[in-house]
């Protein structure tokens, strides 16, 4: 049992960095202090209690994070400063290390920070780091972020088993490991009753889902279509090898889930593949591309691809980008590589050179966006839903459609958070967006 009278009159500031799962976990954190009644700080006051949830994808990510966490102390000096994330699993004595910093929390511990910071009594001078070993991480709890967005964004899944060579995911969340399909069920259902419009199925591996339950992803996705309260749900990143046929005829003919797709590629070579420790090759991720487009021409699909990884010999780049071109995706994330301690790429001798790797990314970023231009014109005159967001930029708003085109239309308050029925016509003056005609 919390002793509340801890948090009482407290007021909390936020910060997220890195991934929409860490969001999720972020809004889940700051329910359980709202509980308790603590508030998020507003403009201009001081935290009593500052929540960091850090990223490690990249060297990038934990310069940003130490930065972050420096940034944030200042901020507040007065306030007791957790950080928790992947960053403070991985280098826990690293962020202990940093001035400010009151509490570090690891993965098991993230969600119990209720417990840790009663421990502390908020006592500044009383510096704490509880950071279990990954190999015993065992918990989940299921989240779902819903601060002041028109999507939520909920949790189903943690870990990976898959142990790629360039990746510290494994390290820093641990093992696959998951909720129960009526958990989640409720909990969409709860946000949808909360005014949510648009759930984003997130994880680590999601497609792994059932390791510790017994069921399976295809199961969850089926269930969560009969949530009546919500209107629309997407599926975030998949691995290729776990988006089975059965799922892609299900998705197509769902009442409410998506037309849209985010697969990691992560290179178009197969030797570069092989070296990553992938579990598909390219005729399998092409087979699905081409499966998806036969089901849903109109599938918007987003694929990731790290350029610049050891061993990514010229003939192997050049090998990936052509296969890439080929594709009919819609848009690339694309990934510099950045070496991780701990991880196994450090065996394989080839290492490309810095300005190389830049190189490599701009010309796969030049493919992006004539893909991503090329799939809104294929979009242009269609009739699609929308669903508007709360931001208002000028005198303009955005919405997305099912199938992920954004949208623009002047502003118009009694559009926000209701799927509306657009015609797409030209774009708007960036690019970056069709115009919408509503009616």
């Amino acid at each position: 049992m919390v002793d509340s009278s801890i948090f009482e009159n407290k007021k909390a500031a936020y910060f997220t960095l890195g991934c929409k799962l860490n969001f999720a976990e972020t809004s889940t954190i700051g329910k359980k202090l709202a509980e308790q009644g603590v508030r998020r700080v507003m403009p201009g006051e001081q935290a009593d209690i500052c929540i960091i949830n850090t990223c490690s994808v990249t060297e990038l990510a934990d310069k940003k994070c130490r930065q972050a966490i420096r940034r944030i102390s200042n901020q507040y000096p007065e306030a007791f400063v957790v950080v928790t994330g992947c960053y403070a699993q991985l280098k826990p004595q690293d962020v202990a290390g940093i001035k400010g910093v009151d509490l570090v929390l690891g993965a098991d511990q993230k969600m119990d920070v209720l417990k840790y910071i009663e421990e502390a009594q908020l006592d500044k001078n009383r510096h704490s780091t509880v950071v279990t070993p990954i190999k015993d991480t065992r918990k989940f709890t299921p989240s779902c972020s819903s601060d002041d967005r028109t999507r939520h964004f909920l949790k189903v899944q943690d870990g990976c088993d898959y142990y790629c060579t360039y990746c510290t995911i494994p390290f820093a969340r641990g093992r696959s490991r998951n909720g129960t399909i009526d958990e989640l069920v409720k909990m969409a259902a709860d946000a949808g009753r909360n005014g949510g419009k648009e759930i984003v199925l997130t994880g680590v591996n999601i497609g792994d889902f059932g390791k510790t339950t017994g069921e399976s992803f295809f199961e969850l996705i089926k269930a969560l279509d009969e949530v009546d309260t919500i209107d629309r749900f997407r599926i975030s990143s998949i691995e290729p090898n776990l988006l089975t046929d059965a799922i892609l005829e299900f998705v197509a003919q769902s009442k409410r889930f998506a037309p849209h797709f985010h697969i990691p590629l992560q290179s178009g070579s197969d030797e570069v593949l092989r070296l990553m420790h992938r579990k598909y090759d390219t005729g399998l991720f092409a087979s699905k591309i081409n499966r998806i487009k036969t089901l849903m021409p109109d599938a918007f699909i987003g694929v990731d691809v790290i350029v610049g990884v050891r061993g990514e010999k010229e003939e192997y780049f050049s090998r990936s980008k052509d296969f890439i071109s080929g594709l009919d995706i819609s848009q690339l994330h694309v990934f510099t590589y950045s070496e991780r301690s701990g991880t196994q790429a450090l065996n394989i001798d080839y290492v490309v050179d810095p300005r190389v790797k830049q190189e490599r990314s701009k010309q796969l970023l030049e493919i992006s966006g004539m893909k991503l231009l090329d799939f809104y014109r294929s979009q242009q005159g269609k009739i699609k839903q929308a669903l508007f967001e709360h931001t208002r930029r000028g005198k303009k708003m955005h919405g997305f459609t099912e199938n992920y085109v954004k949208v623009e239309v002047n502003y118009e308050e009694s559009l926000i958070n209701r799927l509306i029925p657009v015609t797409l016509g030209d774009f708007n003056a960036d690019k970056s967006a069709l115009k919408g005609m509503l009616g």
